[in-house]
C-alpha cells in the first residue's frame, strides 16, 4: 500500500490499544498514517531505558501528543487520602508536561471514600486546574461509567460548570456514554470550547447490564468505530459534537484482549479504515478543517 505518509490529522490512537514497547507503539501509529498519540503514565514509567529516555522516544516520533492519561479517584476525598492524591497528581502532571501533552484526563472515582458533594468535587478538581495551569495542562474531566457519584457526562459537565476554571473541561468517552444509554441530544448542552478530549470506541453487544458487565466489557472487548453493533449511536455522536463547533481531537481508545495478540500493524490498520469511515462516510469531510489534510479514500484503499 502507498498510504504510510497518509495524515489523518483528526483522529489518533491511545497507546493502550496496541502491544509491544512504547518505540514499536509509537513507529505503528505514525506508519498507519496517524499525527497523534494518546500517551498514558505506564508507557513513561514502563519503558525499559527510563522516564528520560522515554520522552526523547515520544519526542523523536514526530506524533504530536494527545494526551495523557490517567488520574484515577482524585476528587471527592479527605484528609490524607487527599493530600496523597495531590501528590500523585503532580507527580502526572510533571510526566505530562515533559512529553508535551496539552491534556490531563482525570476519570470521576469510584472510591467509597469519596463524598457525593458536587461542590467538593468542584473544589478539588479547580485545585487541580491551578496546579496545571502553570504548566499550560487543561484538564479533562470525564465520567466513568461505573463512576460512584459521576458516571454521564451530564454529571461530569455540572461539576465543571461548578469548578469554573479557565482550564477544567470535560473528557468525552462514546464506550460510556453508550453503555449508560445517556440520550446523546444532551451533548447539545456543552460548551464547545469546554470539551478538550472525545475518545472513541464501540463494543460487540447491544447493551450491559451490570457495573461488573460494564467495567469487564469497557477494559477487554472494546473495538473500533465501525466495528461494532452502536455504529449509528456513534456516528450520531460524532455529528453532535461536529454540528456543536467541536473542532478538538479523537483519539480511538479501545482496550482489547484480543488486539494484543495481534501484530501492530494489522491492529493500527483497523484503526485506520475507523478513522476514514468517521472522517469521510459520516463528517463528510471532503475538504479539510483549516490547515488539515484532507482525508484521501482512494489513497488508502491503494
Amino acid at each position: 500500500m502507498n498510504d504510510a505518509h497518509v495524515n489523518i490529522a483528526d483522529f489518533g490512537m491511545d497507546t493502550i490499544t496496541l502491544a509491544g514497547t512504547l518505540p514499536q507503539k509509537l513507529a505503528a501509529i505514525k506508519g498507519a498514517g496517524f499525527s497523534q498519540v494518546m500517551l498514558m503514565a505506564r508507557d513513561l514509567v514502563g519503558h525499559a531505558e527510563g522516564i528520560d529516555d522515554a520522552v526523547r522516544v515520544v519526542k523523536s516520533s514526530g506524533l504530536r501528543v494527545t494526551g495523557f492519561q490517567v488520574l484515577r479517584d482524585f476528587e471527592g476525598l479527605a484528609g490524607h487520602l487527599h493530600e496523597y492524591k495531590i501528590d500523585v497528581a503532580k507527580s502526572m502532571l510533571q510526566m505530562c508536561h515533559a512529553v508535551g501533552a496539552k491534556v490531563l484526563l482525570v476519570c470521576s472515582s469510584t472510591s467509597t471514600h469519596a463524598t457525593d458533594d458536587p461542590d467538593a468535587l468542584a473544589r478539588d478538581l479547580r485545585k487541580l486546574a491551578m496546579l496545571a495551569l502553570p504548566l499550560g495542562i487543561r484538564v479533562a474531566y470525564e465520567g466513568l461509567s461505573w463512576g460512584r457519584h459521576v458516571n454521564e457526562f451530564t454529571a461530569a459537565w455540572d461539576v465543571v460548570c461548578r469548578a469554573d476554571a479557565p482550564n477544567l473541561g470535560i473528557g468525552i468517552d462514546s464506550f460510556h456514554a453508550l453503555a449508560t444509554n445517556t440520550l446523546l441530544e444532551d451533548l447539545d448542552l456543552l460548551d464547545p470550547a469546554k470539551i478538550f478530549l472525545v475518545q472513541l470506541a464501540d463494543f460487540m453487544w447491544n447493551e450491559v447490564k451490570s457495573n461488573e458487565e460494564r467495567i469487564d466489557t469497557a477494559r477487554h472487548f472494546r473495538v473500533f468505530p465501525g466495528e461494532g453493533v452502536h455504529s449509528e449511536a456513534l456516528a450520531e455522536l460524532v455529528m453532535r459534537l461536529d454540528r456543536l463547533g467541536y473542532r478538538g481531537d479523537y483519539s480511538f481508545e479501545v482496550f482489547n484482549d484480543d488486539y494484543q495478540q495481534m501484530p501492530l500493524p494489522v491492529v493500527a490498520a483497523r484503526a485506520r479504515r475507523a478513522a476514514v469511515w468517521l472522517g469521510e462516510d459520516v463528517l463528510h469531510r471532503s475538504a479539510p478543517l483549516p490547515g488539515r489534510m484532507r482525508l484521501r479514500r482512494n489513497e488508502l484503499d491503494a
